[in-house]
């Protein structure tokens, strides 16, 4: 008697920042497609609501859920080697736990500066180094970064230091890509354009060509899926915009953003 094909072993995917906005539709997301989830993030009632919500879905889905402030770098290490140990293997790890909050520059913001640098980059270099621990040490794995469309060319006022942090998180991530050339680790860095989250909750009006969360994500996850070195999503308008953007005169370009 010959035993039933139980089908490919599900994949497991680490995503940081999972308690809201991107991170959690892409928990959603992804748990759709049969993967097991390692969830994490400061607000574990947040973490926890994802959970449920994901399992009401699909209770043969394994998800995991920690507590984790991706500023404290010795939590980072210690989380990520606790799912790692947990789950056996992480095919991939999503750094995306970032702040969108800042302050112009000259003008008294300071702190709200460096906490999002200290986040989006400090703690996106923690989360990438915990990560490739786990990939050497299995051969194999797929590092995903969530930058931003903002990364393509600085950005004036308030979000200065918010583009600047994710155009130094594009270029760790590619620097990882150089690194890992020809091994079967994968790096795929993510230009997000306006995607409706928490992050632009506080913005006067909706920004122009913005989508939902379910439709951005759901780029988001296709570019994933496919392992692409690098993706504006949604590709339109953002990945034709992306290149007026870089090359437009300041003139032009400070009316654009």
């Amino acid at each position: 008697m010959t035993t039933p094909d139980a089908g490919p072993e599900p994949k497991t995917i680490l995503i940081t920042g999972a308690s809201s906005g991107l991170g959690a539709e892409m928990a959603r997301q992804f748990a759709a497609l049969g993967y097991d989830l390692a969830l994490c993030a400061r607000r574990t009632d947040k973490l926890e609501a994802v959970r449920d919500e994901v399992l009401a879905a699909d209770g043969a889905r394994r998800v995991e859920v920690r507590a984790l402030d991706v500023t404290d770098d010795d939590a980072v290490f210690a989380v990520f080697q606790d799912f790692a140990s947990t789950f056996d293997t992480i095919d991939r790890v999503v750094v995306n736990a970032g702040l969108g909050k800042g302050a112009k520059l000259g003008t008294g913001g300071h702190r709200a500066n460096r906490q999002t640098a200290m986040t989006n980059f400090v703690g996106a270099l923690a989360q990438t180094d915990a990560a490739l621990e786990i990939f050497r040490r299995q051969n194999s794995g797929h590092l995903v970064m969530v930058s931003s469309v903002a990364a393509v060319r600085g950005m004036p006022g308030t979000t200065a230091t918010y583009a600047a942090t994710k155009a130094a998180v594009a270029h760790l991530a590619e620097g990882v890509r150089a690194d890992v050339h020809g091994t079967p680790i994968k790096v795929t860095v993510l230009y997000p354009g306006f995607i409706t989250s928490e992050m632009n909750d506080g913005t006067n009006g909706n920004p122009p060509m913005i989508v939902s969360t379910e439709k951005g994500v759901r780029a988001m996850v296709t570019a994933i899926q496919k392992e692409k070195d690098s993706a504006f999503v949604p590709p339109l308008p953002w990945a034709p915009l992306s290149v007026v953007m870089r090359h437009a005169p300041m003139g032009l370009y400070r009316k654009l953003v």
